[in-house]
């Protein structure tokens, strides 16, 4: 790797890349491409959320995805939508999405690509209907087995220490595409009037926080050390923001400093978020911009999944902050 450009704000999300392309010796482009069709579904899933209400597109279907929750119609519309991106360039050869319980191979015919691809395809479902903030979390590995041929579980199935990127993008008052890569952490806000990507937040750095982010109504379930933490929280004078959308949730902390911590109760031991693609991209990303992440025992990256849609208890954030509430819950054996 040659040294690293430097982007001012305002660049566009393809020269950004392009740029950073060409400090890698070897690099043929199709990770560029991949980043261009999740940017495409982004664009297109961003235009039918803002319109929603008038294309008849909020509500349920009717159906319940291998979660045990109710699809929503933008749910199955996004999903849709990132599939069929993923799958025409070359660059894919797996799909794993949480509103699938099978993975969706990119066949012969699509020349089975080079990259994994794991996606919540709209992360906050239950906000949609009040117009609340949602999103799209992802996270891409390199694949084990032979390019071009058909893949297996074996690509998608690893610790979350080889992603080789991940990101999310934020559908609010605007719509922003977060990437995270060997070239750090950056932001593109999409201009609907140009149709395109541009870089606002240059090299994202998490600093110390004040901010707690987690549904308190649980806290009664919660083991000794996270409900001590809780009390901490509220001594210290930080301030509580929760909108039950994960992504909104992390997105707001990474920017302001904070934690966030979905932790497992008696009911669920296992914790209710999924490793794979909610859990593993997030981490990767609060990493690359100097946070940390664990599952209240261990780093979360160094996890390795064993299904497709395995669960796990959730702490990330400020560095700082969560250190010492995963040194609470350490403690607890």
């Amino acid at each position: 790797m040659t040294e690293e450009p430097q982007f001012d704000e305002g660049t566009t999300l393809d020269r950004f890349l392009m740029e950073t392309l060409r400090t890698y010796p070897g690099a043929t482009g199709t990770f560029v491409n991949l980043c261009q069709s999740i940017a495409l579904a982004g664009k297109m899933i961003s235009a039918r959320v803002n319109r929603a209400g008038l294309a008849g597109m909020l509500g349920a279907t009717g159906e319940v995805n291998i979660q045990g929750e109710f699809v929503q119609k933008l749910d199955e519309y996004a999903n849709h939508t990132f599939k069929r991106s993923l799958e025409h360039r070359g660059h894919t050869c797996m799909v794993v999405s949480e509103e699938d319980e099978q993975p969706s191979l990119v066949g012969e015919q699509w020349h089975s690509g080079r990259y994994v691809v794991t996606v919540d395809p709209l992360d906050g479902s239950s906000n949609i209907d009040v117009n609340a903030t949602i999103g799209t979390i992802f996270g891409v590995f390199r694949r084990k087995s032979e390019e071009g041929t058909q893949a297996d579980l074996k690509d998608a199935l690893r610790p979350g220490t080889e992603l080789v990127a991940a990101g999310y993008i934020v559908y609010g008052s605007g719509t922003l595409l977060v990437l995270g890569t060997e070239a750090g952490v950056h932001g593109f806000t999409l201009d609907p009037v140009v149709g395109e990507f541009f870089l606002s937040h240059p090299h994202i750095q998490l600093k110390p926080g004040k901010i707690y982010s987690c549904n308190e109504a649980y806290a009664k379930k919660w083991s000794e050390g996270i409900q001590t933490y809780l009390g901490l929280c509220k001594d210290r004078g930080y301030s509580a923001r929760y909108i039950g959308s994960l992504v909104a949730d992390f997105h707001r902390n990474l920017l302001k400093g904070g934690i966030f911590f979905y932790p497992a109760t008696k009911k669920d031991p296992e914790g209710k978020l999924r490793l794979l693609y909610e859990a593993f991209p997030l981490a990767y990303l609060v990493e690359r911009a100097g946070g940390a992440a664990t599952d209240g025992k261990m780093r979360i990256l160094d996890r390795v999944p064993t299904d497709l849609h395995e669960r796990t208890p959730l702490i990330l954030g400020s560095r700082e902050m969560v250190e010492e509430l995963t040194a609470l819950t350490a403690q607890e054996g």
